[in-house]
């Protein structure tokens, strides 16, 4: 069941990135930092219970997600295929096969908050689609440019390949079509908010430090 008037969790989200941007710009990066998961499981919890994913179709949708995030992430790291040659770091937990389990759910939340935030901007379905995936190469665009410092993943002779954007927005369109095709759907509020953090933190490090 929805939690109802989910400004608390919106508060949360949101203390907890802030706190994670002053502390960092303070000179607490390193503890600030290894506490990443913790941070990406309780904003993963909060978007269970407020977005929320209370019904077995949202369940298995989040989970189909997650699992193709997974699966490309592994084409990725162990071929090269998809995004360029890179591996991942040790501040984004535990690992499956060399993919931490929190990439595969971050794919799948970003997809679900990411269409809530589309269906707000747009009416058009196919629109939808396209604003949703290209609102999740915004934000992969800036989480790049500050993973290596974080120790998040890194990408060999740190330079991201163009095609690592393609491939991300290829797979977003992908997502997105799967949630448009399903009828997913949640609270735009606490999706809209969930969104601004993240983006929030990665672009004031891309600009200021």
């Amino acid at each position: 069941m929805q939690i109802k008037n989910g400004i608390w969790a919106i508060y949360v989200v949101w203390l907890f990135n802030i706190s994670a941007i002053a502390g960092i710009s303070l000179g607490f990066e390193e503890w600030f930092v290894t506490k990443t998961p913790l941070n990406l499981i309780i904003s993963s919890l909060l978007f269970f219970l407020v977005f929320p994913v209370d019904n077995t179709k949202k369940g298995l949708i989040f989970g189909l997600l997650w699992f193709g995030g997974m699966f490309a992430e592994w084409i990725g790291i162990h071929y090269g295929i998809l995004f360029g040659t890179y591996s991942y770091g040790a501040n984004l937990g535990i690992k499956i096969d060399g993919v931490p389990v929190l990439i595969g759910i971050n794919w799948a939340l970003l997809t679900f908050i990411t269409a809530r935030i589309a269906q707000y901007l747009n009416k058009n379905s196919i629109l939808q689609i396209f604003i949703g995936a290209s609102l999740m190469l915004v934000i992969d665009f800036f989480m790049e440019q500050s993973a290596p410092r974080f120790d998040f993943w890194e990408f060999q002779n740190d330079v991201v390949p163009f095609k690592n954007y393609v491939s991300w927005f290829l797979i977003a369109l992908l997502f997105h079509g799967v949630i448009k095709w399903t009828k997913i759907t949640g609270d735009l509020r606490f999706s809209i908010h969930l969104y601004a953090a993240q983006l929030l933190f990665f672009v004031y490090f891309y600009i200021w430090f």
